[in-house]
């Protein structure tokens, strides 16, 4: 497949281009700072530099895709830079015709599937103190996923960590998981890309976790 990737020079996006790459797919990497690129050349690889929030910048690279993924991380602060990110991705999708998106979300969005602890005590503190700004961006985010026309999932993994993979992770469709306290960013990015032709993933928020 040919995948536009972006956010591909943080941690969760380097682990998706290395991992596309390896299973034969097409990857365009738009980046803001090619500097940042610490993946090695490669014959499938193109990299672009364009600014994620200017949809005329990016829709050169959206543009044959046959699926796009974002892992723009979090901003700074009251940062609404994912939220503003997928709007602007959703704009360049639109307007050249490609339908698959994937975008990576937070479980500190939902609360199917928790435990009452996680449910009633810890998550609703999180989402007033430290997560406060970062789960607003997130579900605003996901506002312009759905309210958008395309193919889209939408993951909401817990934690992410640095960790090797496992090569085994637990799923499950719109609901959280119960203990899911974590995921690296490898198992995530392995999920996602066998999601990108299931057509069961269409419209579905799935949870991942270790």
């Amino acid at each position: 497949m040919k995948l536009t990737i972006f956010g591909a020079t943080g941690a969760t996006g380097t682990s998706l281009v290395q991992q596309a790459l390896a299973a034969g797919h097409e990857v365009t990497a738009v980046v803001r700072d090619p500097a940042r690129m610490t993946i090695p050349a490669h014959q499938w690889l193109r990299v672009v530099t364009a600014d994620v929030l200017d949809p005329a910048a990016i829709s050169p690279a959206v543009d044959g895709a046959d699926a796009a993924i974002s892992a723009v991380g979090p901003g700074t602060g009251a940062s609404t830079l994912r939220q503003d990110s997928t709007r602007s991705i959703i704009q360049a999708m639109q307007k050249t015709g490609t339908c698959r998106l994937l975008i990576v979300s937070g479980s500190v969005v939902a609360d199917d599937g928790e435990s009452p602890f996680m449910r009633y005590l810890l998550k609703p503190l999180a989402r007033r103190t430290f997560l406060r700004q970062v789960c607003a961006d997130m579900r605003r985010a996901e506002d312009e996923t759905h309210d958008s026309n395309l193919d889209w999932t939408i993951m909401r993994p817990p934690a992410l960590t640095d960790k090797t993979a496992r090569g085994t992770y637990r799923t499950a469709t719109d609901r959280n998981l119960p203990h899911g306290f974590s995921i690296s960013r490898a198992d995530l990015a392995a999920c996602m890309l066998t999601l990108l032709d299931n057509p069961a993933a269409v419209h579905r928020h799935v949870a991942i976790a270790n």
